[in-house]
Protein backbone atom coordinates (compact mmCIF):
# COMPACT_ATOMS: atom_id res chain seq x y z
CA UNK A 1 0.00 0.00 0.00
CA UNK A 2 1.35 3.83 -0.64
CA UNK A 3 0.73 6.59 1.30
CA UNK A 4 1.20 10.42 -0.06
CA UNK A 5 1.34 13.00 2.11
CA UNK A 6 1.50 16.93 1.82
CA UNK A 7 2.70 19.50 4.25
CA UNK A 8 3.15 22.65 4.81
CA UNK A 9 0.00 24.42 3.72
CA UNK A 10 -0.96 27.73 5.43
CA UNK A 11 -2.31 31.20 5.73
CA UNK A 12 -0.09 33.95 3.94
CA UNK A 13 -0.20 37.22 2.78
CA UNK A 14 0.18 38.61 -0.45
CA UNK A 15 3.61 38.91 -1.84
CA UNK A 16 4.85 36.31 0.85
CA UNK A 17 6.72 32.77 0.64
CA UNK A 18 5.61 29.37 1.23
CA UNK A 19 7.20 26.04 0.82
CA UNK A 20 5.31 22.82 0.68
CA UNK A 21 6.53 19.23 0.84
CA UNK A 22 5.18 15.60 0.25
CA UNK A 23 6.77 12.10 0.67
CA UNK A 24 5.41 8.90 -0.50
CA UNK A 25 5.64 5.99 1.06
CA UNK A 26 4.65 1.91 1.51
CA UNK A 27 6.54 -0.56 -1.11
CA UNK A 28 7.42 1.14 -3.63
CA UNK A 29 10.47 -0.08 -6.68
CA UNK A 30 10.27 3.28 -8.64
CA UNK A 31 9.43 6.73 -9.00
CA UNK A 32 8.77 7.95 -12.67
CA UNK A 33 7.30 11.59 -11.74
CA UNK A 34 5.99 13.60 -8.81
CA UNK A 35 3.70 16.34 -9.10
CA UNK A 36 1.49 19.17 -7.48
CA UNK A 37 -1.96 19.92 -8.45
CA UNK A 38 -4.30 22.67 -6.62
CA UNK A 39 -7.81 23.12 -6.80
CA UNK A 40 -10.06 26.29 -6.19
CA UNK A 41 -13.82 26.34 -4.95
CA UNK A 42 -15.54 25.93 -7.88
CA UNK A 43 -12.74 25.38 -9.93
CA UNK A 44 -11.42 22.38 -11.35
CA UNK A 45 -8.24 20.61 -10.20
CA UNK A 46 -5.06 21.93 -12.49
CA UNK A 47 -1.08 20.95 -12.89
CA UNK A 48 1.11 23.23 -11.06
CA UNK A 49 4.19 21.54 -11.19
CA UNK A 50 5.81 18.57 -12.51
CA UNK A 51 9.15 17.00 -11.94
CA UNK A 52 10.03 13.68 -13.52
CA UNK A 53 12.96 11.29 -12.43
CA UNK A 54 15.60 12.56 -15.39
CA UNK A 55 15.02 16.13 -13.44
CA UNK A 56 12.67 17.59 -16.46
CA UNK A 57 10.17 19.63 -15.09
CA UNK A 58 7.50 21.30 -16.33
CA UNK A 59 4.92 24.19 -14.89
CA UNK A 60 1.67 26.06 -15.67
CA UNK A 61 2.39 29.32 -16.96
CA UNK A 62 0.56 30.79 -14.26
CA UNK A 63 3.24 30.07 -11.68
CA UNK A 64 6.36 30.63 -13.87
CA UNK A 65 8.59 32.43 -12.37
CA UNK A 66 7.25 32.20 -9.29
CA UNK A 67 6.99 28.79 -7.84
CA UNK A 68 9.88 25.85 -8.09
CA UNK A 69 9.71 22.54 -7.77
CA UNK A 70 12.16 19.63 -6.52
CA UNK A 71 12.50 16.44 -5.72
CA UNK A 72 14.57 14.03 -3.63
CA UNK A 73 13.36 10.68 -5.33
CA UNK A 74 15.58 8.71 -3.05
CA UNK A 75 13.74 10.17 0.07
CA UNK A 76 10.63 9.95 -2.10
CA UNK A 77 9.88 13.34 -1.41
CA UNK A 78 8.64 16.39 -3.91
CA UNK A 79 9.20 20.25 -3.12
CA UNK A 80 7.49 23.01 -3.70
CA UNK A 81 8.76 26.50 -3.33
CA UNK A 82 6.28 29.08 -4.07
CA UNK A 83 7.08 32.92 -4.08
CA UNK A 84 5.25 36.27 -4.60
CA UNK A 85 1.83 35.12 -3.80
CA UNK A 86 -1.24 36.14 -5.18
CA UNK A 87 -4.63 35.62 -3.73
CA UNK A 88 -5.21 33.75 -6.58
CA UNK A 89 -3.30 31.04 -5.96
CA UNK A 90 -5.41 30.09 -2.98
CA UNK A 91 -6.32 26.50 -3.78
CA UNK A 92 -6.17 22.99 -1.93
CA UNK A 93 -2.83 21.83 -2.76
CA UNK A 94 -2.48 18.46 -4.01
CA UNK A 95 0.30 15.65 -4.18
CA UNK A 96 0.77 13.19 -6.39
CA UNK A 97 3.12 10.52 -7.52
CA UNK A 98 3.32 8.05 -10.76
CA UNK A 99 5.24 5.46 -9.20
CA UNK A 100 5.68 1.71 -9.51
CA UNK A 101 5.38 -0.58 -6.36
CA UNK A 102 7.28 -3.62 -5.64
CA UNK A 103 6.21 -6.62 -7.57
CA UNK A 104 3.65 -4.54 -10.09
CA UNK A 105 4.70 -4.37 -13.90
CA UNK A 106 2.91 -1.19 -14.18
CA UNK A 107 2.84 2.65 -13.20
CA UNK A 108 -0.07 4.00 -11.39
CA UNK A 109 -0.96 7.30 -10.15
CA UNK A 110 -1.08 7.96 -6.12
CA UNK A 111 -2.97 11.04 -4.53
CA UNK A 112 -2.54 12.51 -1.20
CA UNK A 113 -5.34 14.40 0.86
CA UNK A 114 -4.19 17.76 0.05
CA UNK A 115 -3.09 20.73 1.92
CA UNK A 116 -4.69 24.27 2.00
CA UNK A 117 -2.76 27.28 1.09
CA UNK A 118 -4.70 30.38 1.56
CA UNK A 119 -3.35 34.08 0.12
CA UNK A 120 -4.87 37.53 2.46
CA UNK A 121 -4.19 40.58 3.91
Amino acid sequence: QVHVVESGGDLVQPGGSLSLSCAASGSIFRINAMAWYRQAPGEERELVAIIASGGTTRYADSVKGRFTITSDFAKKAVYLQMNSLKPEDTAVYYCNADLKTAGSDRYSIYWGQGTQVTVSS
